[in-house]
């Protein structure tokens, strides 16, 4: 893939994030495509979230995000597409630009549209697109240079997908890891996510052993959240901004503590509404651009 540097690009989860994408949640709703959203549904009664409190919980992401320094660039938001805040899932930004991702629910299967124009827009149009199987952007982890995870659950992603993606990856010289586990956690990110250079949220009492022991061997230092913080809070679904920095929800306090001991400075906006649906922090923002961390 030789050719002029990208305009979004990233090599990492943890380098120092300058762009992201994210979509307002002017048509945000819960819908019944995972297990967190079928809870809150019934809890309320089927009644969907409060659209003033959503839309100031973005506020607050976003706010955070550009007193961080970060720019944050916008999808316009589709009436069909419920789901549409979550940028994570359908597009991934690489060293080489931005791939597509597939989709896997047919209520999400639209958003490629309005990702394939937003790259093409900003004069960075996407590189590849997948054909083996699904494959989602919540289950693809770029780690560090030369060193990626991805995982499958045979739903949002396949294995098929997985492989497919991790392939092109492999044949730039990466390493890469497909970590299976059970559909019921969505997507990776779900179960683990990169808080920094080296350092980690996991549920390590649901990820097999042997994808620990990988961990480990690449000197990924794993901080355990318990099933509970990552299914009821979303625990696990944090965003690096990089300089030892996180965006992380506030109601997850167990979590965020444990991450302030770790030496990390902590930011907390209020997203328990997205939560409820299925997805947070790192679910509702596409990194576009990083400092690199290969020089």
């Amino acid at each position: 893939m030789s050719a002029p540097a990208p305009e979004w690009q990233i090599d990492s989860e943890t380098g120092v994030l300058r762009d992201v994408l994210l979509c307002p949640p002017d048509h945000y709703e819960w819908i019944t495509t995972n297990d967190i959203a079928r809870r809150s549904l019934t809890a309320s009664g089927g009644a969907s979230p409060d659209h003033q409190g959503l839309q100031a919980q973005f506020r607050e992401l976003t706010d955070c995000l550009e007193g961080a320094g970060v720019a944050c660039h916008y999808l316009e938001p589709e009436p069909q597409l419920p789901y549409q805040v979550y940028t994570r899932d359908s597009s991934q930004v690489t060293p080489w630009g931005p791939f597509a991702t597939q989709l896997f629910r047919p209520q999400r299967r639209g958003e490629i549209a309005s990702i394939a124009a937003f790259y093409e827009k900003t004069g960075c149009p996407i590189r590849r697109f997948p054909s083996a199987g699904s494959v989602e952007g919540g289950d693809i982890h770029i780690i560090r240079p030369g060193l990626m995870a991805i995982g499958y659950s045979g739903e949002r992603t396949t294995q098929s997908g997985a492989e497919q993606f991790a392939g092109w990856f492999e044949a730039e010289g990466w390493s890469t890891r497909i970590i299976s586990f059970a559909e019921h956690f969505l997507h990776l990110d779900v179960i683990f996510s990169m808080v920094a250079d080296g350092l980690a949220l996991a549920v390590t009492d649901v990820i097999d052993d042997e994808h620990l022991d990988w961990f480990k061997a690449n000197g990924i230092r794993l901080l355990p959240v318990s099933y509970k913080e990552a299914m009821g809070q979303m625990g696990c679904n944090v965003l690096a901004l990089g300089n030892d920095r996180v965006v992380s929800p506030r109601h997850s306090r167990r979590v965020n503590e444990m991450m302030r001991a770790e030496g990390l400075t902590v930011l907390e906006p209020e997203l328990d509404l997205f939560a409820s649906g299925g997805g947070s922090v790192h679910c509702m923002t596409m990194p576009l651009k990083r400092d690199l961390m290969a020089k």
